[in-house]
């Protein structure tokens, strides 16, 4: 769809240039280039009413466990809790990997880790001296530019990761028409940064201001400005990431309720309260999440949004935080950087008014790379091809039939690296990829035990040889991620 600007559009040549460019990227692979419109061809824009905005809020290391609709007990969430029991809450849904910014590539291209174009976290220095992820290829298409294509306005406020200033990487040139936050995933570390980015300007903040505060300012800005037209906002908050911190020891109510062993700092600053504070930062979050449903509703758009709220891995072990006692990862074995259930299976909830009853919970598997072509669906744009997703959209709505992925694959370059291969509920690992002397592969039936407590690899050689050989297929070469055995 072709979107139509009055003629006294000043930013008119330039809007529809950056729509061009986006179409012409779409069609590229496959051999064809759109032609030049003419603005006296365009077509109207659907109503509103008929475009539902899209929220999607994902935090950043936070386990499944961590939420009271999935079984928290000492952690109040009560904004994500109302969220889960006015919408959809999905019980078998895996991030992308099992940190940030590959986790964050494969959601926005559709792509899993074995095709993906960035597969771990690997930096590089820029012109200003600091540390940034590897660059997003010019060539991948993001759904940041699908919704482009349909006349959405775009945001992505948070954490970026995958690109640094001026790079072909930059959310603004991967369909994002407003940027805040973190460029680097490394820099998001510190709640109290020097600097962060509006667009691609440097905004300097001198170790003086909360960044999430100051993320959580910008994304509400971003949507009161431009609720009246059909909007996606990729909200991607640090909180309970790394550090543990909140501003002016705001505890909440959670001060001396738990026995503290205090951090000594070791990589993150003391927190002579960690527990506390962990929980804190946690409310925090959700106390913000309400702030975005709040003003939703100020604005008259709330019954025409949906509202995801997910985590990009599994919960962390840094800056004091102690997984075991918040039982963070809820019945799973295993945190970020596993490929265990703990280290990739998420919180995944999504309201949407008048469509999905509340209340409702899915058992469906799921996983990032299943956003792109349900958004793509969803708004009635071709998903790009060669894709790994399915569109979840079916579940959702209650109408057509859902497909069902026929396996789920995994990679990971750290710890001697890792591979992963899920299909019929059986999970095939590959550990110490690259160090022969300890190579091995574990097997778990995770119908029959989710918690990957049982490895009964030599029972079931059969099963072991079909995985082994999904594995083996389910992945290209990266230049920048080889194992062992691809040198």
């Amino acid at each position: 769809m072709t979107v139509f600007y009055p003629a006294n559009d000043l930013n008119f040549t330039e809007r529809m240039k950056s729509q061009m460019d986006i179409m012409n990227k779409l069609l590229l692979a496959s051999g064809t280039l759109m032609l030049p419109l003419i603005s006296g061809q365009a077509q109207k824009q659907d109503s509103p009413s008929k475009t539902p905005n899209v929220v999607f809020i994902m935090a950043d290391d936070l386990g499944i466990g961590d939420l009271g609709c999935y079984g928290q007990n000492r952690i109040k969430t009560p904004a994500i809790d109302a969220l889960a029991a006015q919408g959809m809450k999905f019980t078998q849904h895996y991030s992308g990997s099992t940190v940030s910014a590959p986790s964050r590539c494969v959601l926005l291209t559709g792509k899993h880790t074995g095709h993906s174009y960035i597969r771990g976290n690997k930096g590089y220095k820029a012109e200003d001296g600091r540390s940034y992820d590897l660059n997003l290829a010019d060539e991948e298409i993001t759904i940041g530019e699908m919704f482009k294509t349909k006349n959405y306005v775009t945001a992505c406020v948070g954490k970026w990761g995958l690109g640094g200033p001026s790079a072909e990487g930059h959310p603004n040139k991967q369909g994002f028409d407003y940027f805040f936050g973190y460029l680097g995933q490394g820099n998001a570390h510190n709640y109290y940064p020097v600097q962060l980015f509006e667009n691609n300007t440097p905004v300097m903040l001198n170790h003086k201001v909360y960044s999430h505060d100051m993320i959580m300012d910008k994304a509400l800005e971003f949507i009161d400005k431009n609720a009246d037209k059909p909007f996606f906002v990729y909200l991607t908050p640090t909180i309970p990431h790394a550090d543990i911190i909140v501003p002016n020891n705001e505890l909440f109510d959670y001060d001396g309720k738990f026995e503290e062993v205090p951090y000594p700092g070791k990589g993150y600053r003391p927190q002579e309260k960690p527990r506390a504070t962990f929980a804190a930062m946690v409310t925090r979050l959700d106390r913000d999440v309400q702030r975005v449903i709040d003003l939703l509703a100020d604005k008259g758009v709330l019954d025409n949004t949906i509202i995801i709220f997910t985590s990009d891995n599994g919960t962390h072990k840094e800056g004091g935080h102690d997984p075991r006692y918040f039982d963070s990862n809820g019945p799973f074995r295993g945190m970020k950087r596993d490929l265990y259930e703990g280290g990739i299976r998420t919180p995944f909830i999504v309201k949407w008014p008048g469509v999905i009853p509340a209340g409702s919970v899915s058992f469906q598997v799921s996983a990032f790379w299943d956003f792109m072509p349900t958004m793509c669906e969803l708004i009635g744009a071709p998903a790009p091809a060669n894709i790994d997703g399915l569109s979840y959209l079916p579940t959702l709505t209650g109408k057509g039939k859902q497909k069902q992925h026929d396996y789920l694959y995994f990679e990971f370059h750290e710890q001697g690296g890792k591979q992963a291969v899920i299909k019929d509920g059986w999970k095939l690992l590959h550990l110490q990829v690259n160090n022969p002397q300890k190579e091995h592969y574990e097997l778990y039936n995770l119908n029959a035990d989710p918690g990957e407590n049982a490895n009964v690899l030599n029972q079931y050689p059969q099963k072991v040889q079909e995985l082994e050989k999904i594995m083996k297929k389910a992945r290209t070469t990266n230049e920048n991620w080889k194992f062992a055995f691809e040198k």
